[in-house]
């Protein structure tokens, strides 16, 4: 009984006849799959040699890694240094996107308009603050008696990173650029749209920043600024406009 109990069990796992005379060894390690393993194997010498695998079956080898380039120079010059920022290959923030949009006016206006960097709607149109975003930044100017047309208006990056995030080396590259383009632009006044540049340049929170004049110190002189949400921001909500409205009044004080 016992012997036909095991057969059954064995039947039942599929195991109903021999496979051969010798034990299999189940636990001995095949010999390695590689050039020698093969070499033992292969019959006499004069047998031929295997062939190579196919190029693209190969293993690659990574290319060594670059030397570290050193800190972009940027243009004392005006002149040079938008002409720099509209064909300059080494431009921060320009890497992102073959489409640049490129700043407008000129140095020492009494206001400039600095954003982080273009929205898509810019990117398609060829300029910051385009469609109703612009329109509204228009009205937002008339409320304290400036026209657009007076003012320097900026991105700090010319081209709109992935996500509209950056960090890491491009956020270093770009916080340099910034601090020099304030330098050469010499405005009086400084507007800063949207909650990344209000971050980057005043190391402040947007909500924080309300109602505030804000502490920008360019090379030893204080100019006044203040932050407000970006104008795409404030159409999709349009609750945050009182708090862009007690920033932008903060302009008029003392006039």
């Amino acid at each position: 009984m016992l012997a036909e109990s095991i057969r059954d069990w064995w039947s039942l796992a599929g195991v109903d006849a021999l496979v051969g005379e010798e034990p299999a060894g189940w636990l001995v390690v095949p010999p390695a799959n590689d050039a020698a393993a093969a070499k033992a194997k292969r019959a006499p010498d004069n047998d031929p040699e295997p062939l190579p695998l196919p190029a693209a079956l190969q293993r690659q080898e990574a290319p060594e890694a670059l030397e570290p380039k050193g800190p972009v120079v940027f243009p004392d010059d005006w002149t040079e240094f938008q002409n720099w920022l509209a064909t300059g290959a080494d431009v921060p923030g320009s890497q992102w996107d073959a489409r640049r949009v490129l700043p407008v006016g000129e140095a020492g206006a009494p206001l400039m308009l600095l954003t982080a960097w273009p929205e898509i709607d810019d990117q398609q149109d060829g300029t910051l603050f385009a469609g109703p975003a612009g329109k509204l930044l228009d009205a937002m100017l008339r409320a304290i008696g400036v026209a657009r047309g007076d003012c320097y208006t900026a991105s700090l990056a010319v081209t709109r990173p992935a996500g509209g995030r950056c960090d890491g080396p491009d956020a270093a590259e770009l916080d340099r650029l910034l601090w020099h383009h304030l330098r050469l632009a010499k405005p009086e006044r400084l507007l800063l749209i949207g909650s990344d540049i209000t971050r980057m340049a005043a190391a402040t929170a947007l909500p924080d920043a309300r109602g505030r004049l804000l502490n920008i110190n360019q090379d030893g002189a204080k100019m006044d600024a203040v932050a407000v949400a970006h104008p795409a921001m404030l159409l999709a909500r349009p609750a945050q406009k009182a708090a862009a409205w007690d920033s932008l009044k903060r302009f008029n004080r003392g006039r």
